[in-house]
C-alpha cells in the first residue's frame, strides 16, 4: 500500500520535529531568508537562531517567556515546487523507487502546508506531464495523496530541462524546488539544475536508487531491457564489466554531489529500501549541519 494507515500520524510527527527540533531544516533555512517587513500581521511562529529580533513579539515573551516571531503576509509567500520523476525507470526496484518518491513528495508537501508555506507538484518524464497546482492548508493533502496515488510511471525518457523549462514558462514563481529522482537523464541532469539557479530558485536534490542499480550482481550471459525504451539485448557479463558498472555508477553518484556542492545545492542520495520518514529526518539532520545527507 502506497499510503499505509498511519501514514498521516507519521507526517504529523515530522511536521512536530521540523517546527521543533530540526528548525534549520531546508524548508526553514528558506523561509528565514524570505522574512519581511510585510504591512499585514498574519501569525506566529517559533523563533530560530539567526532570526532578526526585530520581529520578535517582546508583549508575548514578557507575559509568557515565549520566543515567538511575528509572521507578515510577505513571509508566508514561499512557494515549494516538488518536482516529482515519473520516468520509467522510477518503476525500477523492491520496492519501487517511485513508490518512496511519491511518500517522500507527500511528507515534504506536508511539513510545507503544515507551516502555511504554499505548495505545487509537477510530474515529469520527458516533459511535464501532470500537475497539482499551487495551493495551501494542511486540509489539501487528501487531495494530493489522491494526485500521488493516481500517477504511474511513463514517457519515453528522463528530460529534467524540459520539465524545467515548462514550469518556467507557466510563469512559476521563484521558491524553493525539490527535485526527487533517480537523475538517470540522458540529456544530462545538469540543464535543469542550471535553470533553476539563474532563476534564483533555492534547489535541493533529491536523488534515490536500488541497491541493485549499485551492485547488480549479474554474470554470463543474461537478456538487458532498457526500461525506459523497452529495447532488448543479449550480452555476455563478465567480472570486468562489472567492476566498470560498479564505477559508472559511483561517478555518477559523484557528479551529483559535485555539482551540488560546487553551486551550494542541497543534497540528499538514498537507496530506495530507506523508509521516508528516516530519509525526510536524515535530510533535516543533514541541512541543520549544513552538509550532504547519505543513507
Amino acid at each position: 500500500m502506497l499510503f499505509p494507515a498511519d501514514f498521516l500520524t507519521r507526517l504529523e510527527y515530522l511536521s512536530i520535529m521540523s517546527k521543533r527540533v530540526f528548525r534549520g531544516s531546508l524548508l526553514a533555512q528558506r523561509r528565514t531568508m524570505q522574512m519581511g517587513s510585510g504591512i499585514e500581521f498574519s501569525d506566529h511562529r517559533e523563533y530560530t537562531p539567526g532570526d532578526d529580533l526585530r520581529y520578535l513579539d517582546w508583549n508575548i515573551y514578557a507575559r509568557h517567556g515565549d520566543l515567538l516571531l511575528k509572521r507578515f503576509q510577505e513571509e508566508q509567500d514561499l512557494r515549494v515546487y516538488l518536482m516529482l520523476d515519473c520516468s520509467r525507470s522510477m518503476a525500477f526496484g523492491q520496492p519501487a523507487k517511485f513508490d518512496l518518491a511519491r511518500q517522500l513528495t507527500a511528507a515534504l508537501a506536508y511539513i510545507a502546508l503544515a507551516d502555511l508555506d504554499r505548495i505545487a507538484v509537477v510530474a515529469y518524464a520527458d516533459g511535464v506531464i501532470r500537475e497539482f497546482p499551487v495551493t495551501r492548508g494542511k486540509a489539501r493533502i487528501l487531495p494530493l495523496m489522491r494526485f500521488l496515488e493516481d500517477l504511474s510511471t511513463t514517457g519515453q525518457d528522463t528530460h529534467l530541462a524540459r520539465a524545467v523549462q515548462g514550469v518556467l514558462h507557466r510563469g512559476a514563481r521563484t521558491g524553493l524546488a525539490v527535485v526527487i529522482s533517480d537523475l538517470f537523464d540522458e540529456h544530462g541532469f545538469e540543464g535543469g539544475l542550471d535553470q533553476l539557479r539563474y532563476r534564483r530558485f533555492d534547489a535541493h536534490v533529491l536523488q534515490l536508487h536500488d541497491p541493485q542499480e549499485a551492485d547488480p550482481g549479474l554474470l554470463g550471459d543474461i537478456e538487458l531491457e532498457d526500461i525506459e525504451t523497452e529495447s532488448v539485448q543479449m550480452v555476455t557479463v563478465t567480472e570486468k564489466n562489472m567492476r566498470a558498472y560498479r564505477q559508472l555508477f559511483q561517478q555518477h553518484q559523484h557528479a551529483v554531489r559535485d555539482y551540488c556542492a560546487s553551486y551550494n545545492l542541497g543534497i540528499t542520495q538514498s537507496p530506495s529500501t530507506v523508509a521516508f520518514d528516516d530519509l525526510v529526518i536524515n535530510m533535516m539532520r543533514a541541512s541543520s549541519a549544513g552538509s550532504p545527507s547519505r543513507t
